[in-house]
């Protein structure tokens, strides 16, 4: 589901049966939806490194959600690209799709910084050539961007 390969129906039922999780599926994703915070903070550095000319994009390992996690709370504006793992068939843990999304957005792995808060993602990243920088906090993020561009 995660790559659009199946209907979000599929998902959950699978998910039934290979756990506990009880509900239908309109009372499931309400609820994942209903726990999705947009961290403010985040954007503000996001828009931060957009007036300084970088270019700004998301690749997220999400489903359609976050096409509707955006109508309910736009976020997607703050990016100069947007790329779903639901939309693009491919996620953060397949060899080349950061070489890939780079491709896409014109420009070479050696000119990318990817931020990410999951260490494997990170380490799949740097094997691609990005800088990698493994999101702990805010404050230890923005310092690691700064080094890296100036």
């Amino acid at each position: 589901y995660v790559k659009g390969m199946t209907v979000e129906s599929s998902f959950w039922r699978k998910l039934r049966d290979r756990t506990d999780i009880k509900g239908d599926d309109t009372e499931l994703r309400e609820e994942i939806l209903r726990r999705f915070v947009l961290r403010e903070d985040v954007l503000r550095l996001v828009d931060d490194l957009h007036r300084k000319g970088l270019i700004t994009a998301i690749l997220s390992d999400q489903t359609n959600w976050l096409d509707e996690i955006n109508e309910r709370t736009p976020f997607y504006h703050h990016f100069d690209y947007v790329f779903n793992s639901y939309k693009i068939g491919r996620g953060k843990r397949e060899p080349g799709i950061f070489s890939h999304i780079c491709d896409l957005m014109n420009i070479k792995p050696d000119e990318a910084i990817f931020v990410d808060d999951n260490p494997d993602n990170i380490r799949n990243a740097e094997r691609e050539g990005l800088f990698p920088i493994l999101f702990v906090d805010l404050q230890q993020t923005r310092k690691g961007i700064e080094r890296l561009i100036s």
